[in-house]
């Protein structure tokens, strides 16, 4: 029988991997609720056309990485690829336009076939964040603060770099797509394949090719910034006062983009230089366009998503799970009177376990093994006297405790 494996792109959490991820997803949700954000949680498959108008019909997750199957009805499924779609569907359906604004966060896993790299995998974990309804500049300014205090929090702020651009509103963003296409196609037979693909659709995601050849031909391409108009010049600069106001440090990053139409002003990403090829460790932007586009009324939005992997593998400490209290029994009798201290314990919030078979000494080097801090040894001279004997497992010292006072005791220390 062949050996059992993952499947390609999936891992195991084992607990040591999910202690990170929790400890991420804690401080994530403990900030979130700081900055009254309220948690959404969506299915994880969606009908296809979902995502099909929201990322577009031609972009790779849509025509290459999406895990997409048809179910028992006939009806097209897709795991999600990624939380921002779901979350408008879920507006959209669940008729909250006459609740806005509204803002919320959510976490959970996400699907994409794609080439397994570091950091980057088929299933993935990603967090994300989302308002909707506010127009104003105010909800660019909270979202990037709120991942900046999620990595400051983490201990990440000397790890990552907040890049910062404007795709300015719908009129310069066309004007720049005109200029984009007139320049890149005087330079197309020096483009890769894929460029010249994305040249008829998709021209700003030209901008952010990592392919040699279309860099060198990217770095003369004429800048954003040039074709703003005066609304758009002011949205951004209103952006940049806040961020500055509040200490967020950034560098500008015109090569920084969205490649549809419904994006709009504010795009940004939190990256390192410790991951290799996947720098972004966080990335998000504005999205005026995206429930309309599918279907919805006219809603501003702006969100973001991280995903937890590439954080965890930034955090430099994996979270100590707490230590426990460990119960050895000597004796049938005092087998039976642990198991009653064992769920006293832990009723009282002490993490607390009990090998179940061995001697003293075997049960002893479990504890230690265990990693815990105190071993409560109990036999018939301890039931007798209705004490327990505690061990600290770290000093060595060993006492009397009265079997009536133990969990007041130790749930005092936990």
């Amino acid at each position: 029988m062949a050996k059992l494996q993952p499947v390609r792109g999936t891992h195991d959490l084992l607990p040591a991997d999910a202690r990170r991820h929790q400890h991420i997803i804690a401080v994530f949700r403990d900030i979130a609720e700081r900055y009254n954000f309220g948690q959404i949680e969506t299915p994880i498959f969606e009908f296809t056309d979902v995502f099909d108008r929201s990322l577009g019909e031609t972009t790779d997750v849509v025509t290459k990485e999406m895990y997409t199957f048809i179910d028992r009805s006939g009806d097209s499924l897709t795991l999600r690829p990624e939380q921002t779609a779901g979350i408008a569907r879920a507006f959209i359906s669940n008729g909250l336009a006459q609740n806005l604004p509204l803002k919320f966060y959510s976490h959970g896993p996400m699907f994409r076939h794609e080439r397994p790299q570091k950091g980057r995998q088929r299933q993935f974990h990603q967090l994300d964040v989302e308002i909707l309804g506010v127009a104003e500049p105010q909800a660019d300014i909270e979202v990037i603060a709120l991942g900046s205090h999620l990595m400051e929090s983490l201990g990440l702020t000397d790890k990552v770099m907040l890049e910062l651009n404007t795709l300015g509103d719908t009129d310069s963003r066309k004007a720049y797509r005109d200029v984009l296409v007139e320049y890149f196609s005087d330079h197309k037979a020096d483009l890769s394949e894929e460029a010249q693909d994305r040249l008829g659709r998709n021209p700003l995601r030209i901008l952010d090719s990592k392919d040699k050849n279309d860099r060198a031909v990217v770095a003369g391409a004429p800048a954003m910034s040039a074709y703003l108009n005066a609304a758009s010049t002011d949205f951004f600069a209103s952006v940049v006062d806040g961020l500055d106001a509040l200490g967020i440090a950034y560098q500008r990053n015109e090569q920084l983009v969205r490649g549809f139409d419904y994006y709009t002003h504010t795009a940004f990403e939190f990256t390192t230089e410790l991951l290799g090829a996947q720098s972004a460790v966080l990335a998000g932007g504005r999205y005026d366009g995206l429930i309309e586009s599918m279907g919805g009324q006219p809603t501003p939005g702006i969100g973001w998503g991280s995903g937890i992997e590439r954080l965890a593998m930034l955090l430099e400490f994996v979270p100590e799970a707490d230590r426990p209290v460990v119960i050895v029994p000597i004796g049938d009798a005092a087998a039976k009177q642990g198991l009653l201290l064992l769920q006293e314990l832990r009723h009282a919030g002490v993490t607390a376990d009990m090998g179940a078979k061995g001697n003293v000494g075997k049960r002893m080097k479990q504890a230690n093994k265990a990693n815990a801090n105190y071993a409560i040894l109990l036999g018939d001279d301890e039931i007798a006297g209705g004490v327990v004997t505690l061990r600290d497992l770290d000093g060595g010292e060993q006492t009397e405790v009265a079997r009536d006072v133990i969990v007041s005791q130790l749930s005092n220390r936990a």
